[in-house]
């Protein structure tokens, strides 16, 4: 299966069928990510005989009408990108010199239907953020503490009927993660190991009621605004004071 349809086959599957009739005229998802392909192969520069460089941070121009049926596609479609892009990488053998990023931007000069990928290389230390996954929607960790279930007060609302209104809350301080639950009705399991509190490492998942939520770190350009020390750090530091006694 090529990249392409790989990229296809998971859009379809991110995405809910009611967009389709947004793509039946104007630029397909499928499009950009051949554009962004073939930056890679054109920009692609060999540096040594063991390193081929190519560029890591792109910006994707739109016609108005084109990045208005794509936005509607949130945080997905520059998600999928991302992933085939640096899926491209390893299967060429490129490399980068800082983390990759997307960007989707309105051109009023440019005309429905018609595209143009703008890239640099560019240089810098990776820094992460913390994100959880749940239905296909990524939602950034941009609190110390992220309390999710069902119920509006939450600060991630599921519509999950098993699940408590407060039911679980993940601590992040920009480079640990707990996950606790919060006493709830049905309970909580990570990796489908019940647990009451728990160091979160990448790629775990947290299940509660119905649903699943997997917690991961990604890189981006600029370092994120950093939690404030509180009681996710403070929760860390009491741990480790209780481990090392």
């Amino acid at each position: 299966m090529g990249l392409l349809d790989s990229f296809e086959k998971g859009l379809e599957r991110a995405v809910n069928g009611a967009f389709a009739k947004t793509f039946r005229s104007g630029i397909q998802p499928v499009e950009i990510a051949s554009a962004l392909r073939s930056e890679l192969d054109k920009k692609a520069v060999v540096v040594t005989r063991d390193r081929i460089l190519a560029p890591n941070s792109f910006a994707v121009r739109l016609s108005p009408s084109d990045d208005e049926k794509m936005s509607a596609l949130g945080s997905t479609l520059v998600s999928e990108l991302d992933t085939l892009v640096k899926k491209h990488a390893r299967t060429q053998g490129y490399s980068f010199a800082g983390p990759v990023t997307i960007s989707i931007e309105r051109d009023a000069s440019l005309s429905t239907g018609t595209l143009r990928v703008d890239s640099q290389t560019s240089e810098g230390q990776v820094s992460w953020r913390g994100v959880v996954d749940i239905n296909g929607t990524r939602h950034p960790l941009t609190k110390a503490r992220t309390v999710i279930g069902r119920g509006s007060d939450a600060d991630i609302t599921i519509p999950d009927a098993g699940t408590s209104r407060k039911h679980v809350e993940i601590l992040w301080d920009g480079e640990r993660a707990m996950v606790r639950d919060l006493g709830s009705t049905n309970g909580t399991a990570l990796n489908g190991r019940k647990v009451s509190e728990a160091a979160l490492p990448p790629d775990s998942t947290i299940s509660i009621g119905r649903t699943d939520i997997v917690f991961r770190v990604v890189a981006q350009a600029q370092a994120p605004r950093r939690a404030a020390p509180s009681d996710a750090t403070q929760l860390f530091d009491a741990r480790e004071r209780g481990t090392r006694s």
